[in-house]
């Protein structure tokens, strides 16, 4: 099992790896969660799929097994900056403008993750597995990245998760239902973390 951190400079080094990561998303949110999102030839994208992000891959033999993608929350692309702030803001119709407690934030050490997923090809004994990887190499990322803190709309069950890699996923508004599946902004705090 393979872990990767693609970015637009680095992706022509992997193949087809970042279109492997879009097909993934695909099954994820389109074909099994039924959510009505942008596509094409078989892969899921939106907006925020910009230069400016990341996105962490776990893999094995080509094979997406889980991803995240990492947004700066003070990009801009035309009227767009990212998915939490975008939904706050009342620009995206799917995303209730009420999922944040406070403003949401514009700063170089936040970012924001987005577009989390486990494929459902991962046999449930190497769940958990798949999950710390992901999540590590999100915390690496983000590090690398200058981040301080991740802001992110995640199940509400992922918290525990969290947890289990040394992540406070603290909760920044209310719980949410999206078709049955609870979920709640959090903001992951890892200056305690950057040692």
């Amino acid at each position: 099992m393979e872990v990767t951190t693609l970015s637009f400079e680095n992706m022509h080094n992997h193949g087809e790896l970042f279109a492997n990561l879009l097909r993934a998303r695909h099954q994820a949110f389109i074909v099994q969660n039924k959510w009505d999102l942008p596509q094409a030839d078989g892969m899921e994208f939106d907006q925020y799929d910009t230069p400016a992000s990341r996105w962490v891959a776990v893999h094995e033999n080509g094979r997406i097994l889980a991803g995240i993608r990492l947004t700066p929350t003070t990009h801009r692309c035309g009227i767009y900056s990212y998915m939490i702030r975008d939904a706050q803001l009342g620009l995206l119709s799917t995303i209730p403008s009420n999922l944040l407690d406070f403003e949401a934030p514009i700063a170089d050490h936040i970012w924001e993750s987005s577009r989390v997923f486990v494929s459902d090809c991962v046999p449930a004994n190497q769940r958990l597995r798949v999950q710390l990887q992901l999540r590590q190499e999100m915390v690496n990322s983000a590090r690398r990245l200058g981040a301080t803190s991740v802001l992110g709309l995640i199940p509400e069950a992922s918290r525990r998760i969290g947890r289990r890699v040394g992540l406070e996923c603290e909760p920044a508004g209310p719980i949410l239902d999206f078709d049955g599946l609870p979920c709640v902004c959090v903001t992951i705090n890892m200056a305690s973390k950057l040692h």
